[in-house]
C-alpha cells in the first residue's frame, strides 16, 4: 500500500513515507482503463492522448509521478452513438462565427451542456469506477482526493502547443464526482478558446478525441514550471524555473508574479534568483477540498524553494528533456507528504515549441521573464504527436465551415 497517498494536516508533522513509484497498483488493466505504470507506448499511445502518454511514459521512464490512469478515447467515443447528441452539436457547430467571439462563448457553453447531459455509458463507468476504488486501496484512503485532467489526443503538436485549452479539476472525491468530472473533460474539448485556438491553428478538419486522466492528488508545498532552456534567450545549457507556494492557480489566475530562477545544467548551480512578492496561495485542506489562503509574514518575501530543490527540478527536467530527446516544458511540484530528498514530483512534461524549433546557439544568461502558464491542473504533458480517427458521426468543426454531415473531409 502507498504510503505517500494520506492526506496530512497542514501543521502536522510530515511522516516517513516511500516514494510514489515503490509499487504498482493492484489492478487490471480493462478494455476502457490504461494504468499508468503499465503504460505500453505501441498499445497505448494513440488511445490515451498526449498527457497521459507522457504521464505514462514518464513513469515507465523511472521519473516521480503520482500514481493513476487514463480512460481511453474510446470510451468518449461511444457517447457518440446517440443520434440526437450528434444532430444537436452539429447544428451549434453550424452556428459559429469565428468573427464573434462574445456570441461563440455562448455557444460553446450550450455544446459544453449538451455533451455533460449524457450519462458515461454503463460499461465504462463501471470500469471507472473499480479504478478509482483501486487507486484508492493503493493509496490508503477511501474517496481519494484526485485530479481529473483532459488528455486530448492533439494536443502539443511541434507547430502549435494547446496546452490550457481543456479543463482540468482538482481534488475531486468520490466515484459520481469522478463520472461527473469525466463528462466535463469530454466536454472541454468544445471549449471556446480551444475552437477558436483550432481555427487559428489552422487545425479545424484534424480528427480530435478525448481521452481522460484520473490521478492522486499532489499536494504541493510549491510548485511551478521548468523549461529545459532559457526561454528569453533559448540558452539550451541553463534551466528557467518559475516557483510559487503551494498550487499553480495563483500564477495562473495571475493572482500572484512567481519566483523566477535559472539553474545552470553542467555546474548544477543556481546562477540567477529573482523573488517576488506572493500574497495568495491555493492548498489542500485536511478534508481533501482547495482552498485559497491568504500569505503572511516573511514567507511573502523568501523564495517558495530551496537551491537543492532547484537544483532537484532542473535535474528531474534535464532527465525528461534526455528521455524525450528534445527541450521540454515541464510542470513539477514539492509534495508535503514525501520526505526531503524525494519530495519533488513531476506532473507534466511536453515539448517547448518555441527555441527548440530554432539551432541551439549558445549565448550569455540574461533575465527570465514571468512564464505565463502553469496549466490549472498544477498544472499538460506530451511526447510526441498522436492520430487517432474518430467514428465516421462524430462532430468536428469542419462541419461548422459547411462541410457535410459527419467526420472531417
Amino acid at each position: 500500500m502507498c504510503e505517500a497517498c494520506p492526506i496530512v494536516d497542514w501543521e502536522r508533522e510530515l511522516p516517513t513515507i516511500r516514494s510514489f513509484t515503490a509499487s504498482s497498483v493492484d489492478a487490471e488493466m480493462t478494455d476502457h482503463i490504461v494504468w499508468f505504470d503499465r503504460y505500453d507506448r505501441d498499445a497505448h499511445q494513440s488511445v490515451v492522448g498526449g498527457k497521459n502518454a507522457s504521464l505514462g511514459e514518464m513513469m515507465m521512464a523511472g521519473l516521480p509521478v503520482a500514481p493513476g490512469f487514463a480512460v481511453v478515447i474510446g470510451a468518449y467515443q461511444q457517447i457518440w452513438a446517440d443520434r440526437s447528441l450528434v444532430t444537436d452539436v452539429n447544428s451549434l457547430l453550424r452556428s459559429i462565427d469565428h468573427d464573434d467571439a462574445v456570441a461563440n462563448r455562448a455557444v460553446s457553453q450550450q455544446i459544453r451542456d449538451r455533451i455533460e447531459s449524457v450519462e458515461v455509458p454503463a460499461g465504462v463507468a463501471s470500469e471507472i469506477a473499480s479504478a478509482y476504488r483501486a487507486l484508492g486501496e493503493h493509496c490508503g484512503v477511501t474517496d481519494l482526493p484526485v485530479a481529473v485532467r483532459s488528455s486530448a489526443t492533439a494536443e502539443d503538436l511541434p507547430d502549435a502547443s494547446f496546452a490550457g485549452q481543456q479543463d482540468t479539476f482538482l481534488s475531486i472525491t468520490g466515484v459520481d464526482a469522478v463520472l461527473t468530472h469525466v463528462r466535463r473533460c469530454w466536454s472541454s474539448l468544445f471549449t471556446d478558446r480551444a475552437i477558436a485556438y483550432r481555427h487559428t491553428m489552422g487545425h479545424m478538419r484534424a480528427s480530435i478525441a478525448m481521452s481522460v486522466g484520473v490521478q492522486k492528488m499532489v499536494d504541493p508545498i510549491a510548485s511551478g514550471v521548468a523549461f529545459t532552456l532559457n526561454p528569453t534567450t533559448g540558452d539550451r545549457s541553463q534551466v528557467a524555473i518559475d516557483a510559487s507556494w503551494g498550487l499553480g492557480e495563483a500564477v495562473v489566475a495571475g493572482e500572484v508574479t512567481p519566483d523566477n530562477f535559472l539553474v545552470d545544467k553542467v555546474l548544477r548551480q543556481v546562477i540567477s534568483r529573482e523573488i517576488s512578492d506572493k500574497g495568495v496561495e491555493y492548498r489542500m485542506t485536511a478534508d481533501g477540498a482547495v482552498s485559497k489562503a491568504e500569505i503572511e509574514g516573511p514567507r511573502r518575501t523568501v523564495a517558495s524553494v530551496t537551491d537543492e530543490q532547484l537544483v532537484a527540478v532542473a535535474m528531474l527536467a534535464r532527465r525528461a528533456e534526455k528521455h524525450y530527446g528534445c527541450p521540454q516544458d515541464v510542470e513539477w511540484a514539492i509534495d508535503r507528504h514525501l520526505p526531503d530528498g524525494e519530495n519533488v514530483v513531476m506532473l507534466q512534461s511536453r515539448p517547448e515549441t518555441v527555441w527548440s524549433q530554432k539551432p541551439a546557439r549558445p549565448v550569455t544568461s540574461g533575465p527570465v521573464s514571468s512564464l505565463d502558464s502553469i496549466v490549472s491542473t498544477l498544472l499538460s504533458p506530451l511526447a510526441a504527436p498522436q492520430s487517432r480517427s474518430q467514428p465516421t458521426d462524430q462532430p468536428t468543426e469542419s462541419i461548422a465551415r459547411q462541410q457535410p454531415e459527419g467526420g472531417p473531409s
